[in-house]
């Protein structure tokens, strides 16, 4: 693997470990997926489809980052809006 990929790729996984620290099922649950996922992978040597893993992952940071702004968001609402329908 080029030193270039390796770097994306262990700054992809930093990244999604730090984003596990709130996923809905807990942290280590996260921990243990992403790790086997990465493991799964790890005999990948052609550079297009690491490349295709890297776009992978981004992918799954940013549905991530909005599964955590739509909860965010949800308990804002659920604090200032009352569910009375009048």
């Amino acid at each position: 693997m080029a030193r270039s990929l390796r770097g994306e790729v262990l700054n992809l996984y930093k990244n999604l470990l730090y984003l596990g620290r709130e996923y809905p099922k807990g942290a280590d649950y996260f921990r243990s997926r992403l790790k086997a996922a990465f493991l799964k992978n790890k005999d990948v040597k052609d550079p297009e489809k690491i490349k295709q893993l890297i776009a992978r992952g981004e992918f799954v940071i940013k549905e991530l980052e909005a599964l955590y702004f739509l909860r965010k968001y949800r308990a804002m609402k659920k604090r200032y809006y009352s569910d009375d329908k009048e």
